[in-house]
């Protein structure tokens, strides 16, 4: 199971490159199946690019530093 503590640790290591770009992460959800739901604010939501901000950023970053995380996804999509 991925600690939630250790996702939000590696958040706030990424959080000042978003936010020199004008945006924020915050973490929604850490789910059993290592699914991390983020929701982009300021200026990432909604940018055409928050889609590879996720994928070749926050995701990759994540699985680099907390075991067990599989993928990042926004809140939007967690059904």
């Amino acid at each position: 199971m991925v600690d939630r503590n250790d996702v939000a640790a590696v958040l706030d290591l990424i959080r000042p490159s978003l936010i020199a770009d004008g945006g924020d992460v915050k973490l929604v959800e850490v789910m059993d199946d290592g699914t991390v739901a983020v929701e982009l604010t300021g200026a990432c939501k909604g940018c055409p690019l928050s889609e590879l901000t996720l994928a070749n950023g926050i995701e990759r970053i994540l699985k680099e530093r907390v075991p067990g995380v599989t993928a990042v996804i926004p809140a939007e999509q967690m059904q």
